[in-house]
């Protein structure tokens, strides 16, 4: 379990080096997910361990809301002093997302020839 941690901690230092080196505007962690999806999708030796490290981790996945939960209570003063157009982004944002997200979804499941099927699809 160590060497799995270590393995999932080097890849988020490798996105704060690489963004700290090129003065990037996007945060570590995501850059370290970006590097960790390559090296999985290169299929490159991961660690025994890993599987039962993100199940574990993936399993607990809500405790990763409450920093967020938090800031929201931090700024909660000015979250209401601008509720308007924070609640009007949200209203936009929220159904533009989730029809991007099935837009791009029915792409990919065209160009893979695996379209989507089951009760949810109503004649096309």
């Amino acid at each position: 379990m160590p060497a799995a941690i270590t393995f999932l901690l080097s890849f988020q230092l490798a996105g704060m080096v690489l963004v700290t080196a090129l003065s990037l505007a996007i945060p570590e962690p995501v850059i370290g997910l970006v590097l960790l999806f390559a090296w999985v999708r290169l299929k490159l030796p991961t660690p025994p361990a890993l599987d039962a490290l993100c199940t574990g981790l993936l399993s607990h996945l809500s405790l990763l809301f409450v920093p967020a939960a938090v800031g929201l209570m931090t700024y909660a003063d000015l979250l209401w002093a601008h509720w308007l157009p924070v609640g009007l982004a949200l209203l936009v944002s929220t159904p533009l997302s989730i029809a991007v997200g099935a837009w791009v979804f029915s792409r990919v499941a065209q160009g893979m020839n695996r379209p989507p099927t089951g009760d949810e699809v109503k004649n096309g």
